[in-house]
């Protein structure tokens, strides 16, 4: 089988649309869920009946030990080829004046630290200056990052600001080390995240306002991830691919 992917929040949305097809293009999954183990058992389960091999771990990304489990968990199934810092979090709609520290530190560790953390563990096992053989990470960044977020989610937009940031810097940092880091940046896509935040309409409310007419899919953001993951992708590096209908 091929190299170890370790995908974070991959029991749903993007995340399971990239540990499917990665598996397809022959990489072993271990992928991380917080609290929905039944998904979670679902996708290494289809995996597994395609001939595939994954593992499902229960890791918050916003808890360090979690993270080093993960990657212990990783090393079990052999080496580390590839890191997807997808997990996330979005909150309810709010303007800036009425967010709380809580709920601002709640996004910033998810979707920020997590990332910092996951990829440290990464580096350390793929960079050749600690021994490994390279390999490729893949951050979810989104257009919001861009647009603001405005009168919603300008918390949420903001750490994802920090996450091009990130993947500019650490991409120059391991570019000779033999790590790529790109990231990718979905519009608006079809997943339950919007559920979680209290707006499950969202998308059929704004998708026809995109240029091309429509919301994306899970599947339409997990195709560049797992081509960035892949050897055609070899002189790509520091590089955020915006998936988002034009908007």
């Amino acid at each position: 089988m091929g190299k170890v992917l370790v995908v974070t929040g991959g029991s749903r949305g993007i995340g399971r649309a990239v540990c499917l097809l990665a598996a397809e293009r022959g990489w072993t999954l271990c992928l991380s869920y917080v609290a929905n183990r039944e998904a979670a058992d679902a996708v290494v389960r289809e995996i597994e009946a395609k001939g595939g091999r994954a593992l499902a771990v229960r890791s918050d990304v916003a808890v360090e030990a979690d993270i080093a489990a993960l990657f212990e968990a990783a090393d079990r199934l052999g080496p580390l080829g590839g890191l997807v810092n997808n997990a996330g979090v979005v909150d309810r709609a709010a303007r800036v004046e009425d967010m709380t520290a809580e709920r601002l530190t709640r996004m910033m560790t998810t979707n920020v630290v997590g990332s910092f953390l996951c990829a440290a563990q990464a580096v350390r096992r793929m960079s050749t200056k600690h021994g490994g053989q390279g390999g490729a990470i893949v951050n979810l960044s989104s257009v919001a990052a861009r647009l603001g977020g405005p009168n919603q989610y300008v918390d949420y937009a903001a750490s994802k600001g920090a996450i091009d940031t990130f993947t500019t810097g650490l991409a120059l940092e391991v570019a000779a080390e033999g790590i790529r880091v790109n990231a990718v940046a979905p519009g608006l896509i079809d997943t339950d995240i919007h559920a979680s935040g209290g707006q499950p309409d969202r998308m059929a409310r704004l998708g026809p306002s995109t240029p091309i007419g429509r919301a994306g899919t899970a599947e339409e953001v997990a195709a560049p991830i797992v081509w960035l993951l892949s050897d055609e992708a070899s002189y790509t590096t520091g590089t955020i691919v915006t998936v988002s209908g034009g908007r």
